[in-house]
């Protein structure tokens, strides 16, 4: 199930996003928790709550890498510990500067998992996004989180053979026309019966606080007193649950590429959804958006740093519809209308060289040709082999935790609406989130709010402007809903500050708050420090 993060190229699926960060020298002091008051201390632990913290044994990952391996043992059930366990890989890359060492800094690379890969895969192999600093003070540890990837994972096929037949059986991008709708809806139905006979028990314990529970449990393993913890995209999401059951233990938290909790919970809603997750948050909107500034710096710049222009904006946004209707009727080899929507929405994910490579791509079907698909094969593993990664692992998640409708017939209707206000993205959205219409689990353990709890230190909340998939009003709304938040603007391009890495400015906010505490000043903004097509 296509979300964010989870696009076809938002993570290991495309080159590892490896940039050199310049980051000003910040104050090595380490942020101590100052006294809680009353109304922010954390709950007494319930009966069922474990007591005593599982065992991360570290062993190399490999003969000579620089990552630790791990496997623990977590409860299924949190409210049944002593019953069914899972596992959970995880890895860790210990500070590069062992006598400034702050502590461990637990970061989710959102997905969850998908063709990204989780955080096992997908933060060793983008190690180097995370600020100099930061990567010489913390140990960086990530996991996958439960039916994700090398954790305890949702499979619902007998071979890798048997997933991938399913895959190429139903239409690419988004379903076009009335066959292409019944056999999409008849797939996705058949993928729920398909991981319902498989592990049903799991299907319903894979929740966002679930995973809240986990994190918690990784936090005590490492012996850090609170929690220091960077998630982006799905992960932000995550964050905020945490930051709601386990106020009393959040030290740093960032929280990049947001989702606005109340549209995750469909503002915990007992009726039925009216709309999607992904149109509540307004992926659809913010598709539109990023797409129109691509064109338009594309059409502001020449052919020989965007091959796409058409020598002006409004002749470019011109040309890419005429190529978006001429590919409806007739497409360029496998090169469909709603395969290249796809495409280009998930290639806006990473701006360098994502940009450049789409609208190479888009000239050579402009031309006439169809282009090879986007090459990005990623390095070999550094930590985990790397694992199956299903459609139904994330969806697993996303629809068992998150409202959505159950008729699958609405979901036409809605495609075409979000298509009136926001084109083309808006069919690619809004069909995003027809699996979970069939979908067979709802979470046994949902968090639903309230967002508000006052956490023992403020939460760095981050927003891009022009992102594919997240919208800034996203990051403005979880600023808002926290009890305690300070939001930092990236006025710049793609999903998640952290690994598009384009900014300076981020680096050395992000750095500052998680070693010391100290917050950007209210109303900062940041700028990458290299444009598209420049």
């Amino acid at each position: 199930m296509p979300g964010p993060g989870s696009g076809p190229r938002a993570g290991v699926g495309r080159r590892r996003c490896v940039v050199a960060v310049a980051v000003t020298a910040v104050c090595s002091s380490v942020l101590v928790a100052p006294e809680v008051a009353a109304a922010r201390a954390e709950p007494s632990p319930s009966p069922s709550t474990p007591r005593s913290a599982p065992r991360l044994d570290w062993s190399p990952c490999k003969p000579g890498s620089p990552y630790d391996c791990a496997t623990v043992k977590v409860p299924l059930d949190h409210a049944a510990p002593a019953g069914r366990t899972i596992d959970l890989a995880v890895v860790r890359r210990k500070a590069g500067d062992p006598g400034k060492r702050v502590g461990t800094l637990f970061v989710n690379p959102g997905g969850p998992g998908g063709p990204g890969g989780p955080g096992t895969v997908q933060v060793p192999q983008n190690y180097d996004s995370f600020p100099k600093d930061v990567r010489e003070r913390f140990d960086i540890v990530s996991w996958d989180p439960r039916g994700i990837g090398n954790s305890t994972a949702v499979n619902c096929f007998d071979s890798p053979e048997e997933a991938q037949a399913w895959g190429a059986a139903k239409p690419g991008g988004f379903p076009v026309g009335e066959k292409e709708r019944t056999t999409w809806i008849d797939s996705y139905e058949d993928l729920g019966r398909r991981c319902e006979k498989r592990d049903p028990d799991l299907l319903r314990h894979v929740s966002t606080a679930d995973s809240a529970q986990d994190l918690d449990l990784l936090r005590r393993a490492v012996g850090e007193p609170q929690l220091n913890y960077l998630g982006v995209s799905y992960g932000t999401i995550l964050g905020a649950t945490y930051a709601n059951l386990f106020p009393g233990k959040v030290r740093a938290m960032v929280l990049d590429s947001n989702i606005d909790p109340l549209a995750w919970t469909n503002n915990a809603s007992s009726a039925e959804p009216r709309t999607t997750t992904l149109l509540r948050m307004g992926s659809d909107r913010t598709a539109a958006l990023t797409l129109n500034k691509f064109l338009d710096l594309c059409g502001s710049t020449t052919t020989a740093r965007c091959a796409f222009s058409a020598g002006s904006p409004e002749a470019t946004r011109a040309k890419f519809d005429q190529l978006m209707g001429r590919l409806r009727e007739h497409p360029v080899g496998t090169w469909t209308y709603a395969g290249t929507v796809a495409d280009a929405v998930s290639s806006l994910y990473i701006v360098h060289p994502g940009w450049t490579d789409l609208a190479a791509r888009l000239q050579e079907l402009w031309q006439g040709r169809a282009p090879k698909p986007a090459q990005y094969p990623p390095p070999p593993p550094v930590a985990n082999p790397s694992p199956y990664l299903g459609e139904e692992q994330a969806a697993a998640v996303w629809c068992a935790d998150s409202p959505n409708p159950r008729d699958p017939a609405v979901y036409d209707g809605l495609a075409e609406a979000s298509a009136r206000r926001t084109g083309d993205a808006g069919r690619y959205w809004t069909w995003s989130g027809e699996p979970c219409a069939t979908w067979p689990a709802r979470a046994a353990n949902r968090y639903d709010g309230p967002w508000d709890k006052p956490t023992a230190h403020p939460v760095l909340v981050v927003g891009t402007t022009y992102d594919p998939s997240t919208p800034h009003s996203d990051a403005q709304a979880m600023a808002e809903e926290l009890a305690d938040a300070r939001l930092l603007t990236n006025d710049g391009y793609g999903h998640t500050a952290l690994f598009n890495n384009s900014s300076t400015c981020i680096n050395t906010y992000e750095s500052r708050y998680l070693i010391d505490g100290t917050l950007p000043p209210t109303g900062a903004t940041c700028r990458p420090d290299r444009l598209p097509f420049s």
